[in-house]
């Protein structure tokens, strides 16, 4: 069912999207030949923050070697330390940064506040993490953050025991009025909005007294793939977790053992830049891709060659190959997708798809709405207005490919606009994107890696 006209986007949260303004920002450059480009990507955001929750509540010090430094990962390190987890930078071998020494606290202590900004991960896994230290603890973060869900964990943390103030809001800012402890044990929780309200849950549940039982209660349950991580995560440190059933999780209580964790580049990141690729010609390669991961990005080897590219690998390196130009000019073709499981890669695979040889159509994917922006109305408003044709649905995206015109981009705050905008500018001159800076919530390199590959 559509519910909204492609020439009459319903989203405009600054107030004037459809005006004609003199853009400012930073001019998206174009690719003049095709790519031959090779680079390696820092670490996981998503293993980052999951590592670090855990090595938090671990029962010793924990090294993370290669851990994501951004916005994200750096506030949620912060987060930590304010109540009282020792975080230790350390020289790293890797080319992005350093290592990191995390040392759990004796008493984890509030009456302090934490600052979320944008980062999903902050406001979803640490309030449980604050109902296991001793005083209140008040969360908030950016204004686009206040408009993102939270009732769910905020229920689900006071059905295991947690004190939560929040006025009824469902959203930041909130207090959580820690006790030391949490009984835990059997909840329910409708996590249709976001899995991150699961993970929340189940890092934090081994210090819980009774461990936890949670049921997912909603009729559909999106990015499983990261529950899938969250999972994984636990039981190599020695957790107990099990699952009878589809959205049904249970942890049981005990120590969170210590660990030295490598963390993975980070596949999703390596989204726009092995696009291009597929967008403009040439081919590009990512090193250090894991032989095997349960990352979301790792779909790309799948996904891209439904969009005609070739992908090959060659030990710890991946090459996307863009394909030869045909009936769209491009060589791109159509595709019908269902990206439940990998809805962040949604924004940069549109900007394929506004390329195409045909209409393509993207399902699954309507709990994107509730991203750092609402990414289904944001890329409907900000393709439109360029000149495109997509379409917005229930729950999903159907793109109709049209001539684009250069003009303003607008981010959102939103790291994943912000990259399709790149992508965007590669082959329409005069594409200015309002807030590039915005890609350091997950890759502060990206400007200097983007000049890279059009080297």
């Amino acid at each position: 069912m559509l519910t909204t006209k492609y020439s009459e986007p319903e989203f405009d949260p600054y107030g004037d999207s459809r005006e004609t303004t003199t853009p400012t920002g930073w001019p998206a450059p174009c690719a003049r030949e095709p790519l031959t480009a090779s680079l390696r990507l820092p670490g996981s955001k998503s293993l980052t923050n999951r590592e670090l929750v855990l090595s938090a509540l671990a029962d010793g010090p924990s090294v993370l070697r290669a851990p994501l430094w951004s916005r994200d990962s750096e506030l949620m390190i912060e987060a930590l330390r304010t109540l009282g987890v020792i975080c230790e930078r350390l020289p790293g071998s890797g080319g992005f940064g350093d290592d990191l020494r995390v040392i759990p606290a004796t008493e984890l202590t509030g009456s302090t506040t934490i600052e979320c900004g944008l980062a999903g991960t902050v406001m979803r896994f640490l309030p449980p993490v604050a109902a296991l230290a001793l005083g209140p603890t008040a969360f908030d973060g950016d204004p686009a953050a206040r408009r993102r869900p939270m009732a769910p964990i905020l229920q689900a943390l006071r059905t295991v025991g947690a004190d939560i103030a929040d006025d009824g809001r469902g959203h930041l800012p909130f207090t959580v009025h820690g006790r030391g402890t949490l009984p835990g044990g059997a909840v329910q929780m409708d996590a249709s909005s976001s899995s991150q309200f699961v993970s929340g849950m189940l890092l934090s549940a081994p210090r819980f007294e009774n461990g936890i039982d949670l049921h997912h209660t909603g009729e559909r349950l999106p990015s499983i793939p990261h529950i899938d991580m969250t999972i994984t995560a636990l039981t190599a440190r020695g957790v107990e977790v099990t699952s009878p059933e589809p959205g049904h999780w249970q942890v049981s209580p005990g120590p969170i053992g210590a660990a030295q964790i490598d963390i993975e580049p980070d596949l999703s990141n390596a989204a726009p830049f092995l696009i291009a690729a597929v967008l403009v010609g040439g081919s590009v390669t990512i090193a250090g891709w894991p032989a095997t991961t349960i990352q979301v990005g790792a779909q790309l080897a799948t996904i891209l060659p439904r969009f005609g590219a070739t992908v090959t690998r060659t030990g710890d390196e991946i090459t996307v190959t863009g394909p030869a130009a045909g009936a769209s000019g491009r060589g791109i073709r159509a595709v019908d997708l269902d990206l439940s499981e990998a809805g962040e890669l949604v924004p940069n695979l549109v900007a394929l798809a506004a390329f195409a040889d045909g209409a393509s159509t993207i399902t699954g994917i309507g709990h994107i709405r509730h991203h750092e922006t609402d990414r289904l109305a944001a890329l409907t408003t900000e393709v439109n207005r360029l000149g495109g044709r997509i379409t917005e649905l229930d729950d999903g995206l159907h793109i109709e490919p049209a001539p684009l015109t250069d003009g303003g981009w607008r981010s959102y705050a939103d790291h994943r606009m912000a990259t399709t905008g790149a992508l965007l500018g590669l082959v329409v001159p005069g594409i200015i994107v309002d807030d590039i800076a915005c890609t350091s919530k997950t890759l502060p390199q990206f400007t200097r890696l983007w000049e890279r590959i059009l080297a």
